[in-house]
């Protein structure tokens, strides 16, 4: 018995540094995958990978925006083309779309036109399911 429980702690100790060589360490993010390419009008598209959930395309584009383009994380970023089912993407601007509700909202939408948030708050949704401290 003392034998089984030694073998469950070890496991339970190693089990991070096993994930963290298998993949994890390695720029995988488990729950949110996005793809970002910037589009010639000055927008940016984002592709979810294996998740469709609203948070991984803010997740996508407001780390992209900090981490990349170097933008202040109080910098507001709009939805200027909102989620497209059967090619699963966003396309997101810095600036206001045209005729689009602009409002600030608690809702985490990528459905309307004009959602927005700052690039801190979409980043901090990369946080939500998984803490990587080479993130």
């Amino acid at each position: 018995m003392r034998f089984f429980i030694s073998l469950c702690l070890a496991t339970i100790i190693a089990a991070p540094a096993v994930a963290q060589g298998i993949g994890f360490g390695l720029g995988i993010r488990p729950a949110f995958r996005t793809k970002v390419t910037p589009l010639q009008d000055g927008t940016y598209e984002v592709v979810g990978i294996g998740s469709s959930a609203a948070v991984t395309y803010w997740c996508g584009i407001g780390d992209y925006a900090i981490r990349t383009l170097g933008i202040p994380s109080k910098q507001r970023i709009y939805v200027s083309k909102p989620y497209e089912r059967g090619v699963r993407t966003v396309q997101f601007s810095l600036t206001p779309p045209e005729g689009g509700d602009t409002g600030r909202s608690y809702s985490v939408t990528v459905d309307k036109l004009g959602a927005n948030m700052s690039a801190g708050t979409a980043q901090g949704y990369c946080r939500d399911n998984y803490i990587n401290p080479d993130f």
